[in-house]
């Protein structure tokens, strides 16, 4: 038997102890399987579904268990699920968009193959192949997993509360051993699947998001050694694996004297999917129905108009008439709304997804001429917009998650907290933003804790006056409320340092210099 058959019963796996193994915790038993050498990354995500896989009948409520795995399209869930399900032997359904009627029979047909059980009668509805599935698998702990679940709940409304039904008590799900596995891209759907008063909020066991990679990992997937080079390319692909090689057809900038090249021939080239995929990933949300509209909303906060305000200016449109589309697009993981760390009821909005950004500062108001394969005119005249309006933006990002993920390496603690925030002078009447700033957690007595402040500067080397703008700042804020005792000012530089300010950062540990190095390091 193959160990790769999609049907072998997952006893059979656990005899091998080099691919799957147990271990113990109290009346606990987990099962470890070795990922597949052909998975980049996705250590956590690959742990945590294996767990639930193999989650032993006694860990649960009832014998059958729900997970619910989403993220935006082309991260490679699909291809870490079917990966998963061939290693513990359980089922893979991808569904289809396609009627009630087409969908259940392609379901049966699945199950029948899984379970080498001949289902005589066709499913007359969800109410009898779902309650059919749980009876059919029983006894060791298996995964069946059904992807892109909402093409299902589209066509099958019900869906979702017969699958609550069934897990509950008196449901078929009490004496099966199905670790049911719903996944989609539909991040508005998805999301919705266990929120507020959902049939299936507080049912499920697992609830993964898989994410882009991180910008570390991202350049190590790239196989990209050059720190400028790797933020250049995040920055109009971000960590999007699926763009690596099926969107660029393997096409990586060799040097950062490659770069512009790289650009002309990859995003801004007809002939690749990479040219067309920002479109698509707004036409795949079905909840946006004016995109137009939802465009016009993306390219004002590309363009740098992040506030509720500066969109409602960019697109001629009132401020509240903009509140639909905004929380829209953050239920599609599209856009996030960011607090101003000092003044929590101001938000700026900022695009999730790099290419997207890249698309509307650069190519949206010149597809014309990038269809007829213009792009070295286009790019050459849009490559400081690009350095401003695309990479500055992308860098002060970079810099927070920095922050945030590896703060411990960094400053005296670890932040709870990292965003950007305002700070008033009113003697100066002005107002002084800081690109990076990580708080302490809240406690309930004593003014809350500045680990630090942060300035970022992607193409302007940094000198002695940006110090004295965080020294500023650091001065105003205790009589706000704030602890700056031990705050270190921190200055993020994508062009280098002055020579006075590295003197300074020597002689004072409060001052703090991050190179591009440091962030990739």
């Amino acid at each position: 038997m193959p160990a790769t058959s999609s049907w072998a019963p997952i006893w059979w796996y656990a005899a091998r102890p080099a691919e799957l193994q147990k271990y113990s915790s109290g009346n606990y038993t987990s099962v470890t399987m070795e990922k597949p050498p052909n998975i980049f990354g996705r250590n956590r995500e690959w742990d945590g579904l294996v767990s639930f896989a193999t989650m032993p009948l006694a860990a649960t409520q009832s014998a059958a268990a729900l997970g619910v795995v989403s993220g935006r399209r082309r991260q490679g869930k699909s291809f870490l699920l079917q990966a998963m399900t061939e290693a513990a032997g359980g089922m893979y359904f991808a569904a289809t968009e396609a009627t009630e009627a087409e969908s259940l029979r392609l379901f049966s047909e699945a199950l029948a193959r899984h379970t080498q059980e001949f289902i005589a009668t066709p499913f007359q509805d969800w109410n009898e192949a779902i309650a059919h599935m749980f009876r059919s698998i029983t006894g060791q702990p298996r995964a069946v997993i059904i992807d892109e679940f909402p093409f299902l709940s589209k066509a099958s409304p019900a869906l979702p509360s017969i699958i609550q039904r069934e897990l509950g008590p008196g449901g078929s799900g009490r004496s099966s051993s199905v670790r049911l596995v719903l996944c989609g891209s539909a991040m508005s759907v998805m999301g919705g699947l266990l929120a507020g008063q959902a049939p299936l909020r507080g049912r499920a066991s697992l609830e993964l998001v898989v994410q882009p990679f991180q910008h570390r990992e991202a350049a190590e997937f790239w196989g990209i050694t050059d720190p400028r080079l790797a933020v250049l390319v995040h920055a109009v692909v971000g960590g999007t694996p699926a763009y690596r090689k099926e969107f660029t057809r393997g096409n990586a900038p060799a040097a950062i004297e490659d770069f512009d090249a790289w650009v002309i021939r990859t995003a801004l080239n007809p002939q690749t999917p990479l040219f067309r995929e920002a479109r698509y990933l707004l036409a795949e949300e079905a909840a946006i129905r004016d995109p137009a509209l939802y465009h016009s909303v993306l390219a004002a906060i590309a363009a740098g108009n992040n506030t509720n305000g500066g969109i409602a200016n960019f697109i001629g449109r009132k401020s509240d008439q903009i509140t639909h589309p905004l929380n829209v697009l953050e239920d599609c993981a599209l856009i996030t709304r960011e607090p101003d760390m000092f003044r929590p009821a101001r938000a700026r909005y900022r695009i999730v997804e790099p290419l997207i950004t890249f698309y509307e500062a650069i190519m949206r108001k010149r597809w014309a001429e990038l269809e007829i394969h213009r792009a070295e005119q286009v790019w050459t005249s849009t490559r400081q917009t690009f350095l401003t309006q695309v990479v500055g933006p992308h860098f002060e990002a970079l810099c927070r998650a920095l922050a945030l993920e590896s703060g411990y390496e960094l400053f005296p603690e670890q932040p709870s907290e990292v965003g950007s925030g305002t700070v008033n002078d009113p003697a100066n009447r002005t107002q002084i933003e800081i690109d990076v700033v990580a708080l302490a957690a809240q406690h309930s007595n004593g003014p809350r804790r500045v680990v630090s402040l942060g300035e970022a500067k992607w193409g302007e080397v940094i000198g002695q006056r940006h110090l004295e703008r965080l020294a500023r700042a650091r001065d105003l804020l205790p009589p706000a409320g704030y602890d700056t005792e031990d705050t270190v000012l921190t200055l993020y530089g994508g062009a280098g340092f002055t020579d006075d300010l590295t003197a300074a950062a020597a002689a004072d540990d409060r001052i703090l210099l991050v190179d591009l190095d440091r962030l990739y390091s």
